[in-house]
């Protein structure tokens, strides 16, 4: 079955003026959105809107108030040449996601292969040795690495083939990357928590963001702990092993002398089993355990009561992605980062702390 997508006018409108600009059918700089309105036939609102967005990919840049926008390449620079590109994702289930699977498709529509990686970041252990001789079997010429450690990213930056992060731990590193910026949203939720009376809330996540040290929404975690007067411990931020039994494990040992009241936990695949956890355990939602998510998943779209989680649109990283390609096809180094704001739901799964 074809891929579908299902464009706005103003996306639609932005590819139209993408492909003249390409033809090199403007010199000087952009006519003004009231004239290419009457010329495509749409509103100047959407015409705006599609500047807008060739603006965010470089194509143009503001002249200032009443100014005519300015062209960035100069003609005939937007020819491409097709390149491979390797993904490397972070676990098998992710083969599945619908952003992974547009994004290889999109890559293909600009005239490129994506390969998808035959082993995944957690089949490697994260380990950048193994990641080396897969990257060197593979022979592509760039690679989108999806939810890596700080340890794999950085030894993607110091690769001669360019690498770009799409999620992961690439704080501090020269690279090209794109991801949520969670921070502000992990702060409201802890808060949101402490502010039920919460005092026993334990995050459980991946090592990758709690080791070399705590990634930044971590660390605001903690600090909305502090900042309310707890002494924050390993209890806080458990270290466990991420296998199925693992997790049980460390649920159970949880549960078994100091009962969290507030569970924070990472991926939908933990948060589900943490709640046939407590399904065996009679222990209840929310009345005995508040239950946070990291993300908003399509398998929580059933729940009621909704799972408090975290929201954030992924389609302007994918359009970051597909950005770097363009640019690296055109012989452009870019190793921008980009960020997208992340907003806190609270759902129907956080209650008062029981007692």
């Amino acid at each position: 079955m074809p891929f579908l997508r299902i464009q706005t006018a103003a996306q639609q409108t932005a590819d139209y003026l993408r492909a003249e600009l390409a033809r090199g059918r403007w010199h000087d700089g952009m006519p003004g959105s009231m004239k290419l309105a009457a010329e495509i036939g749409v509103g100047h609102n959407t015409v705006d809107a599609a500047l807008r967005l060739l603006e965010t990919e470089g194509l143009l840049a503001s002249g200032g108030r009443r100014r005519r926008r300015h062209i960035q390449m100069p003609t005939g620079s937007l020819q491409q040449r097709p390149l491979r590109f390797g993904m490397l994702l972070h676990s098998p289930v992710d083969r599945q996601i619908g952003y992974v699977v547009n994004l290889a498709h999109e890559l293909s529509e600009a005239g490129h292969s994506a390969l998808i990686a035959p082993q995944t970041l957690m089949e490697l252990n994260m380990d950048p040795e193994r990641i080396g001789r897969l990257v060197r079997r593979t022979g592509a010429d760039a690679w989108i690495v999806q939810s890596g450690s700080q340890a794999v990213l950085s030894w993607f930056a110091g690769q001669p083939a360019p690498a770009f992060a799409m999620f992961g731990r690439f704080e501090n590193l020269s690279l090209a990357a794109a991801g949520p910026n969670g921070t502000p949203a992990f702060r409201m939720a802890t808060r949101t928590l402490l502010a039920h009376g919460h005092r026993r809330i334990v995050c459980l996540c991946r090592r990758q963001w709690r080791q070399p040290e705590p990634a930044s929404y971590m660390r605001a975690y903690l600090e909305e702990l502090q900042a309310a007067g707890l002494t924050v411990s390993s209890y806080n931020l458990p270290d466990w092993e991420e296998t199925n039994a693992g997790f049980q494990e460390c649920l159970t040992a949880l549960f078994r002398v100091t009962p969290p009241t507030a569970l924070m936990v990472d991926e939908a695949p933990f948060l589900v089993a943490a709640l046939q956890f407590m399904a065996r355990a009679r222990i209840r939602v929310p009345e005995d355990v508040s239950l946070v998510s990291f993300d908003d998943d399509v398998a929580f779209a059933g729940c009621d009561p909704p799972i408090a989680c975290m929201k954030w649109d992924v389609q302007p990283l994918i359009r970051r992605v597909l950005r770097w390609a363009s640019l690296l096809s055109q012989g452009t180094v870019d190793t921008k980062q980009t960020f997208v704001r992340v907003t806190f739901d609270p759902g129907g799964t956080i209650g008062r702390s029981p007692g």
